[in-house]
């Protein structure tokens, strides 16, 4: 069993930006493959399972970390088999790289989840967002909305890693999950 946890904050208003990209994944694949989310306030997070936990924090970015930790825990998931998936600065719009055991680069969300896991040694799925091309301030570009155009590259990207990337690591290409 694994974990895909998808960073992000849990206001509506916060739906769309660009700090949300991780939770758009997760509920871009409980959409396509009609898996059944359900609330649990003792995890702090929002849950689909099937074969797989696919999860989403009901906390703010910052400490994240604790649901992405009462999850694995109550799980019992290891921190290897964990997926988190998140924006990142550091990649150009829509671009993604999965890599394992990488420290936070300043990323909240990814600290906040290394401080309650007590390692890094996890996978993490970087979406990449850019950084801002004017002097607007980066706590504020993570939290707006993407453009018109980011938006179709980013579409693209989240299908690319639910319809591909995503059942490739769980070894179902079929039937996500099941």
């Amino acid at each position: 069993m694994k974990l895909f946890f998808g960073l992000g904050n849990p206001d509506t208003k916060y739906q769309n930006s660009r700090h949300n990209v991780g939770q758009m994944v997760i509920q871009k694949l409980i959409t396509n493959y009609e898996l059944r989310i359900t609330n649990s306030p003792k995890l702090l997070s929002q849950i689909a399972k099937d074969n797989n936990i696919f999860a989403i924090s009901t906390e703010y970015m910052n400490i994240s970390g604790i649901s992405v930790a009462k999850v694995a825990s109550y799980f019992k998931i290891p921190p290897a088999d964990i997926y988190l998936i998140h924006d990142d600065l550091d990649l150009g719009v829509g671009e993604w790289k999965l890599q394992f055991d990488r420290g936070p680069a300043g990323h909240n969300g990814v600290i906040s989840t290394i401080e309650n896991l007590g390692t890094q040694a996890f996978w993490r799925i970087r979406i990449g967002i850019n950084h801002p091309i004017d002097s607007t301030p980066v706590e504020d570009y993570v939290l707006q909305p993407f453009t018109k155009e980011e938006k179709v590259i980013i579409t693209d990207t989240i299908d690319k890693i639910t319809g591909t990337v995503i059942p490739d690591l769980i070894g179902n290409p079929k039937n996500l999950g099941r």
